[in-house]
């Protein structure tokens, strides 16, 4: 799998509600080689602080070279990354991981909550792209309010998809859980795939797994490399032993992983 480090320059960047920030960067080596699920990891300041990258979902790409990232401001690292200008360059290492695996028969349900929202654009894109007929396809995207999730919606329209949304306090679409409107529309036949918050997923993944229906899903977790050096994102699976998201993930088959919600 090939991998690139570019020097990434910054041609757009979009401030959303709630400290959420949508990054647009040209590196097209990396947005070539890319598939739905993978992650890049970028170094966020120039100097030693912070020392390490961050990893970052890749919310969609280009055909002009350009990647996109999705993200929410909670550290120093991320805090950086929202202040970049226009045509700065910064360093971009990618693409990493194990992304999805495209089944090209039966409809396809794509599952997004909240900031794992980011690779499921990217994913229904290329979904639609190989699949070409996508009529029976759906996606269903959760966040705690209409603020953190209306932004993101015409990305989504613009591919022709059935699309139900879902907010915690009702002010836009279902009132409650994106998993509770999933459960009523699992057609025969279907895959789904889906990433969010852990309980999310979890849930998600017990609701497939009742009705004998593959799921997959991206998990987020801590890393420093990106690479498999370090071997901080050790998660358990569900065999007993550890699995390393990085190189094993962060796609896996929900009944890989050891679930503890």
């Amino acid at each position: 799998m090939s991998q690139y480090q570019e020097k990434a320059t910054v041609a757009r960047i979009e401030q959303f509600a709630n400290k959420n920030f949508r990054l647009t960067l040209h590196c097209p080596q990396i947005a070539v080689s890319a598939k739905p699920g993978q992650f890049v990891m970028i170094r966020t300041a120039t100097g030693k602080d912070p020392l390490l990258r961050r990893p970052f979902s890749i919310h969609q790409t280009s055909s002009g070279g350009g990647i996109q990232i999705y993200f929410k401001v909670v550290g120093r690292g991320t805090e950086i990354l929202s202040q970049v200008k226009k045509d700065q360059e910064v360093s971009v290492l990618g693409p990493l991981g194990r992304g999805f695996r495209l089944g090209l028969n039966g409809p396809a349900i794509i599952v997004g909550g909240g900031l794992g929202i980011a690779p499921m654009l990217f994913l229904a894109k290329e979904n639609c792209r190989l699949k070409r007929k996508c009529s029976d396809d759906l996606i269903l995207l959760g966040a705690r309010e209409k603020n953190e999730l209306e932004h993101l919606l015409e990305d989504f329209r613009r591919l022709g998809l059935r699309l139900l949304t879902a907010t915690d306090d009702g002010s836009l679409g279902h009132h409650g859980f994106v998993t509770e409107i999933m459960q009523s529309a699992l057609p025969p036949g279907c895959t789904v795939y889906t990433c969010g918050p852990e309980p999310m997923m979890a849930r998600v993944g017990k609701i497939c797994q009742s009705q004998g229906i593959p799921c997959q899903v991206s998990v987020e977790s801590v890393m420093a490399c990106g690479m498999g050096a370090c071997l901080g994102c050790s998660r358990p699976a569900k065999d007993g032993t550890y699995t390393h998201v990085c190189l094993n993930g962060p796609v896996y088959d929900a009944e890989e992983l050891q679930w503890t919600i």
